[in-house]
């Protein structure tokens, strides 16, 4: 099993606190490392996570607002400076990737590989080895999307006691078929549907950014293994929840409940609930029990369901 492993750079909204930096999720998954928002000192972050920076390095950003996306010249610089000679490829909406390009222009940019910088909408975004990932439509105060990591779905269980009782010998038949296609033993013919369990689905995590509670989201995260929403208020700041596009706790435990995701992430937590982050998690959970509020440097391994 290829580890999926989640690592919550920074947790803040906004502004950081003592004890938490501006929004950025790693994935370390297949090889690669998928980093998804890049707030001011993701590169300090990336560093003490120990998650390595492997050549399959990709950016994903949610929007233009300057926390989610400021810390991506430190970022370069500090690969720059490690002797990176790889690319680097930036994805993200129109807006944002305007304002990356116009920020590394200004700060006359020189690094020693390429990067390129790709706008994308809803739909497919990037095509890796082993995994996907799409984006949908975040409601928020800019221009904003949600990304979704898909793992490619793996091969159905073997029926072992049919094959057994077939006397088919174990090894390349049994792989043909696991592989789809049918094969002959004994003058019969058996085929995949009948000795294959149907393909398992693979691990999924949704990254929402900034947004506003959203039924649209709330379907792009069916089933999620994890789903990391922004949180930024309790209820009692609801209105300003909606003035400034952004969830409560009891929306964001409210949309993993209705996806039937497995456990659901706080994230994007406003200054305001430093040392107090408690009233944000007891919200959720009343809503939605499997929910975690994580530490900056935090990990998560994404096992498959049982």
């Amino acid at each position: 099993m290829t580890q999926m492993l989640v690592c919550f750079l920074g947790t803040s909204g906004g502004m950081p606190t003592p004890h938490r930096a501006l929004p950025s999720v790693a994935v370390r998954f297949a090889g690669s490392l998928l980093v998804f928002d890049c707030g001011e000192s993701t590169q300090r972050q990336l560093l003490a996570s120990g998650l390595g920076l492997p050549r399959e390095f990709r950016v994903f950003i949610t929007h233009r607002h300057a926390d989610h996306l400021l810390g991506i010249p430190g970022v370069l610089y500090t690969l720059s400076m490690m002797g990176r000679e790889d690319p680097v490829t930036i994805f993200g909406p129109k807006s944002a990737c305007e304002v990356v390009r116009n920020l590394l222009e200004a700060l006359e940019t020189e690094v020693g590989f390429d990067v390129e910088i790709n706008s994308v909408g809803p739909g497919l975004v990037y095509q890796g080895r082993g995994f996907k990932v799409e984006a949908v439509e975040a409601v928020h105060s800019a221009e904003a999307i949600c990304y979704r990591l898909l793992e490619d779905d793996r091969p159905g269980r073997m029926r072992v006691g049919y094959l057994e009782k077939l006397g088919l010998p174990r090894g390349p038949l049994w792989g043909r078929l696991q592989r789809g296609e049918p094969v002959t033993y004994q003058g019969k013919v058996i085929s995949p549907e009948e000795a294959v369990d149907p393909p398992r689905r693979g691990r999924k995590i949704v990254y929402t950014g900034d947004t506003r509670y959203s039924e649209r989201i709330v379907e792009f995260a069916h089933q999620a293994d994890l789903l990391i929403h922004d949180a930024t208020f309790d209820q009692s700041l609801s209105d300003r929840a909606v003035a400034e596009g952004h969830s409560t706790a009891s929306e964001a435990a409210t949309a993993a409940l209705q996806a039937q995701a497995r456990a659901l992430a706080l994230f994007h937590i406003s200054p305001r609930y430093h040392g107090k982050e408690d009233v944000l998690l007891n919200e959720a959970r009343k809503i939605f029990p499997n929910t975690i509020l994580p530490s900056d440097l935090e990990k998560l391994e994404i096992h498959y369901p049982k």
